[in-house]
């Protein structure tokens, strides 16, 4: 294990940065988001969840697919350039290494998605512990662990100084480009577990770590979707489509054309099951309400993924959610009905 300094930290990105594309948490506009590292950016690691996941560097929130061009009566079909190029994406908690692993059984599973697995094949993951996790996070519901987070290399931001521990061979490899800014050192290994301890002892008190799942899995399709819990649930809904938006695991998107002055563009974006024309085809919507689309959302993080999925959820309780929904209204809210036995919505 190895250690730098948070005032060396400058240099160690420089570094990463000659080599790779460096994708970091930076204040933009007064929010913090990951974007790509340069000179002027204002890096923050200090605030716990950056707005959006990390997941935009992986599935972006929108993208050129191809460019098709006529010329007299040929037709010419380009399609976008696959990612050739490493890069790092430095900082991720563990809900959002999470969230990738999500994304993993979706876009690389047959057919493969091209785009995604170029990405995914190029790049290299830097968790961040959670030096202090909210009153909204609820990750250990899960299974997961903020206070040892699984990437190509993990680190704990403790006191002054930055521990850094490599995992995989993309770890590895990394750790050896910038060796000479790191420094090797004996007591790592206790500051780091002395670290974990007080990660996990806060955990263990916030208010949604003991939420219980029960009866919530992929055999439960039946039980939930008729229960007459949405009926009431869903009513404070906006269909505003945040919740989706902020989300590390969602992953709809809307394929769309547009004409430029050289030629037509097909790309695709980041879309939203809350929306009443998500899904739209000929003959409407085969969700026509607002009460069915709620209740679409939450059966699909909490019953029809894990359901094909190994039992893995599709929610990683980051508590984006929670923050952001303007109805508070979010799957913690949900799953609480249930648990209640939907006397209380």
């Amino acid at each position: 294990m190895y250690k730098i300094r948070k005032d060396d930290l400058s240099a160690l990105f420089r570094k990463i940065a000659g080599e790779k594309e460096l994708y970091l948490p930076q204040k933009i506009g007064g929010q913090t988001n990951y974007a790509v590292w340069d000179e002027d950016a204002e890096i923050d690691l200090n605030t716990l969840k950056t707005v959006k996941s990390a997941k935009d560097a992986f599935f972006p929130q929108f993208e050129t697919l191809y460019t098709c061009k006529k010329e007299g009566k040929k037709l010419q079909v380009e399609a976008e350039s696959l990612k050739e190029k490493d890069f790092v994406v430095f900082g991720m908690k563990a809900c959002d290494i999470q969230g990738v692993k999500v994304l993993d059984n979706v876009f690389l599973s047959e057919p493969v998605d091209s785009y995604y697995a170029a990405r995914r094949a190029h790049g290299i993951l830097v968790a961040m512990a959670c030096h202090e996790p909210e009153e909204s996070c609820f990750c250990k519901v899960f299974g997961l662990d903020a206070a040892d987070p699984s990437a190509d290399v993990a680190v704990w931001m403790i006191g002054e100084e930055l521990y850094w521990k490599p995992l995989t061979e993309k770890g590895e490899a990394l750790t050896a480009s910038v060796q000479e800014l790191l420094e090797e050192t004996e007591d790592a290994e206790k500051k780091v577990e002395e670290e974990q301890v007080q990660i996990r002892k806060i955990i263990d008190v916030l208010p949604y770590s003991n939420l219980s799942l029960e009866g919530w899995n992929g055999d439960a399709t039946k039980d939930r979707f008729d229960s007459p819990v949405w009926e009431t649930l869903y009513k404070p809904c906006l269909a505003c489509g945040t919740c989706t938006f902020v989300c590390p695991t969602c992953q709809c998107y809307d394929i769309k054309d547009y004409t430029t002055a050289n030629g037509i563009q097909r790309y695709r974006c980041w879309d939203s099951c809350m929306y009443s024309d998500f899904t739209m085809m000929a003959h409407g919507n085969n969700r026509n309400s607002q009460m069915q689309r709620f209740r679409q959302r939450f059966m699909h993080k909490l019953v029809y993924y894990p359901a094909n999925n190994n039992g893995m959820y599709s929610c990683t309780g980051c508590g984006r959610c929670v923050e952001k929904c303007p109805s508070s209204l979010n799957i913690v809210k949900v799953i609480k009905a249930f648990e209640e036995g939907g006397n209380k919505a």
